[in-house]
């Protein structure tokens, strides 16, 4: 049966199941991966792709509300996911004044920010929420959202969304009954996944000169950080070098960075533990033996061997970006952190981050989801400009504003080929391998590339999702496109990672050593706590977090041991096992919604 015709069951879950909910963590940066230079992903020109390319529709012509001879509106846009505060720059903002006469006043989430903006009234013009559960539900209750189905919204100035994301739309429909918008990271496929976004790098020249010790399990990294260390104890600045570097900037109820180190083992975040994408189970972050607190001690092995940053409980993302991409830390485990630091004067110099996983990991990586993730697109109640909200996140949700969001403006960084498949310039491929210093020239203006990137930070469409708009039935992902493939050089540096692994791309590598988990795009969208478990939950959170930092940073095993055992019997007098148990009931609907999309795969 043919993806297309199961439209009918697939809505059906929906009245029983909702979205996946807070569950996926790539939610700190829309950074792009190191280019590869030969697909592992198959493009879609089979007879799935088809099937997913005809469920897409052209948008109907609608009257535009945009005012092009009036001064520029600014938009206030309230995004949970943002790094960024104030006027979006560079070409990103060029391209929306030309196409709306707009203008993005970004204002990200901080300590209080949510609460004070629902004190207020007003959330903001476009809202973007970083997951459906709670705070999504509470800002819909209190009629601060804007309905989409009111005043012909939807089907005046969102018509490419109302006619292709059908599943999206009823996902969000089913979080509280009505359509205030639809979650990020849309796809059409739900047998597919997205390219790999967590996975270890080492500094590979480092690693190549050093012998190239065997890495078994997580632990054994310790030794060879130590070596590359000793040999490369300073950066490009002339700055200490360390093992890895930490930022709380992204810490929930959790360390991200040590709860993201789960995901090596095919742990993804979820409720205050992991849960394992393989087995389907769950793990309290307090679980004596589990995920999460080996990775604390993980960390706190590297701090006491002097190989973690001591400025990582204090740093910026932005500080702990700039190290790595001076090659102040040689481990991490996240794609984008490695591309910062693979410029291609890195690279001629001999000098690269490319991944090593150790034998026994199981790198998570998403399943694409049918029914959108659990970022929620939304419009705030009090917008004097609602129907001009809806036509830029309308136009955000095309393949042509997919690819603007991803790879900057048509024609100049992005364009098709003679086929009509999107290819990259040579200054958007420029662009891709070295952001911060490649230059944008758009509308008359300059600068660099990184400067113009969307600071809203979140996605319609997934990358790894098969482009409607493609006659080939590639995905939006540019580092699969024959085009690039065919463009890109490979240094000397990169030929020898090969030659070692015998794989030509980092999927490849993982994919090909058995070293993929892949999380189920599923209909979970998690229950909302109630007012008494949400004050507990904080207290155990903010318990968690203060502690596994302290645990981090102690001078001793025997410290580490005192702190950590303090936090358990700490978190629990808050009411530890009462979140324990309600993060263990949604595990189980979780499973329940991912068995149903595995049923569906399998017919």
């Amino acid at each position: 049966m043919k993806f297309g015709k199961k439209l009918a069951l697939l809505l059906a879950v929906i009245l029983t199941v909702s979205v996946l909910g807070a569950c996926n963590t790539n939610s700190g940066n829309t950074g792009t991966a190191p280019t590869e230079t030969q697909s592992t992903q198959t493009p879609a020109a089979n007879e799935e792709a088809a099937s997913n390319a005809d469920l897409t529709k052209p948008s109907p012509e609608v009257e535009s509300v945009v005012d092009h001879e009036g001064e520029p509106i600014t938009l206030t846009v309230y995004s949970q996911l943002a790094n960024y505060a104030g006027e979006q720059i560079g070409w990103g903002a060029d391209v929306l004044l030309e196409k709306f006469n707009v203008k993005f006043n970004i204002i990200p989430e901080s300590d209080g920010t949510f609460a004070t903006r629902m004190e207020s009234g007003d959330l903001g013009d476009i809202v973007i929420f970083g997951d459906n559960g709670g705070g999504y539900q509470d800002a819909a209750a209190a009629g601060m959202l804007f309905n989409w189905e009111e005043d012909g919204l939807l089907d005046d100035y969102g018509a490419y969304i109302k006619e292709n994301f059908e599943l999206p739309l009823e996902q969000n429909r089913s979080l509280t009954g009505t359509v205030y918008g639809y979650g990020h990271n849309v796809a059409f496929n739900p047998r597919d996944h997205e390219a790999f976004f967590y996975y270890p790098h080492l500094r590979w020249d480092l690693y190549d000169k050093i012998g190239r010790p065997e890495v078994n399990t997580l632990e054994d990294f310790v030794p060879v950080l130590e070596q590359m260390v000793a040999l490369e104890p300073t950066d490009d600045n002339g700055s200490k070098t360390y093992g890895v570097s930490l930022f709380p900037d992204w810490d929930g109820t959790m360390v991200m960075m040590v709860k993201s180190t789960g995901a090596l083992y095919g742990w993804d975040e979820f409720g205050l533990g992991l849960y394992n994408v393989e087995t389907q189970e769950y793990q309290g972050a307090l679980e004596e033996g589990g995920m999460y607190l080996r990775a604390l001690k993980f960390y706190n092995t590297l701090f006491q061997k002097g190989l973690l940053d001591p400025d990582s409980m204090t740093q910026t993302f932005d500080d702990m970006s700039k190290k790595y991409a001076s090659g102040a830390a040689m481990f991490n485990i996240f794609e984008w952190m490695a591309s910062s630091y693979n410029t291609p004067a890195h690279k001629e110099a001999g000098k690269v981050m490319q991944p090593i996983a150790a034998k026994d990991q199981k790198n998570l990586v998403y399943g694409v989801t049918i029914f959108g993730g659990n970022r929620v697109w939304t419009i705030g109640s009090k917008t004097a400009y609602p129907e001009l909200c809806m036509e830029i996140i309308n136009w955000m949700s095309t393949p042509e504003g997919v690819l603007t969001v991803f790879y900057g403006p048509k024609g100049v960084t992005w364009d098709l080929d003679e086929n009509g498949d999107p290819m990259l310039t040579e200054l958007g491929l420029a662009a891709q391998l070295d952001k911060e210093n490649t230059s944008i020239t758009y509308a008359g203006n300059t600068g660099t590339y990184k400067n113009g990137e969307y600071q809203h930070n979140n996605t319609n469409m997934s990358v790894d999702a098969v482009n409607p708009d493609s006659p080939s039935g590639y995905t939006f992902n540019y580092r699969f496109w024959p085009s690039t493939n065919l463009r890109q050089t490979v240094t000397p540096v990169e030929q020898a990672w090969r030659d070692y692994t015998g794989k030509l791309s980092a999927d490849e590598y993982l994919i090909d050593g058995g070293h993929m988990s892949v999380a189920i795009g599923s209909a979970y969208a998690q229950n909302k706590r109630d007012t008494e478990l949400e004050t507990t939950w904080t207290q155990v959170g903010t318990c968690i977090k203060d502690g596994s930092w302290s645990a981090i940073y102690a001078p001793t095993d025997a410290e580490f041991d005192a702190i950590v055992a303090k936090m358990i019997s700490d978190a629990k007098s808050y009411g530890y096992d009462a979140c324990d148990e309600w993060s263990r009931n949604e595990a189980a609907r979780r499973k329940v919604a991912e068995d149903d999309v595995k049923a569906m795969i399998a017919e």
